[in-house]
């Protein structure tokens, strides 16, 4: 099993798994009722395979393992976690591989409404990348590479509209900090703890959107 951070780092650094490389428009994601959670292509309504047409990703996307967006945990808005684990999006330089583990540093969030649910974003940059030594917060973001939080601001309300759905929106244009996007790793992580009995919790005090999880993995509920 995958940890959620690298060992000797500080709460600021977390484990990336790339399942979207950067320039990539095909729609991978892990598949979380499948043995192992291998990442394919997610597809549309009608069995076709999913592709972002609103504009290439400028950057490289994927999830925080050992982390859980609980859709029994209401944000202060009422929307419950999109049942995923957490997303996050690298803002450096260059293509990571898909299914490679990356440190990242934590540079903020933004909370995302998508289609009625708590879809939180962290932001990072990939702890090797050529401007790490510049970019410690979103304010060095903007610094170093200027209205790139702008531009992907606006992917993400509008990335959606290319597939003739509405807007998505944002709890808030103003991100979260570094440091209160670590707290949401942190929630999220404690729920994922939940997710496979670390605390007790059995598998039926979960939401029944869990139902068909592969939660065997010896990290997890297995042996």
């Amino acid at each position: 099993d995958i940890p959620l951070s690298p060992s000797g780092q500080s709460e600021t650094v977390v484990n990336m798994v790339t399942e979207i490389p950067m320039y990539c428009t095909a729609k991978m994601e892990i598949q979380k009722m499948l043995s192992n959670s291998p990442i394919a292509q997610d597809t549309n309504s009608d069995g076709s395979p999913r592709h972002y047409s609103y504009g290439t990703p400028f950057f490289n996307y994927g999830l925080i393992p050992q982390t859980w967006e609980d859709p029994n945990l209401k944000s202060a808005q009422g929307y419950g976690g999109d049942n995923d684990p957490l997303d996050v999006i690298e803002l450096g330089s260059s293509p990571l591989q898909m299914g490679g583990l990356t440190p990242c540093r934590v540079l903020g969030s933004f909370e995302l409404i998508d289609e009625g649910e708590t879809d939180h974003k962290i932001l990072c940059i990939a702890v090797d990348d050529k401007d790490a030594n510049q970019i410690h917060s979103l304010e060095d973001l903007e610094r170093v590479k200027p209205g790139h939080l702008d531009k992907l601001r606006d992917w993400l309300k509008r990335y959606k509209t290319s597939e003739g759905k509405a807007e998505n929106n944002l709890a808030s244009e103003t991100p979260r900090t570094a440091m209160e996007a670590v707290g949401v790793i942190q929630e999220t992580h404690g729920r994922w703890r939940s997710l496979c009995g670390k605390d007790g919790t059995t598998v039926y005090s979960l939401s029944s959107k869990t139902a068909g999880f592969w939660l065997s993995s010896p990290g997890c509920r297995g042996t």
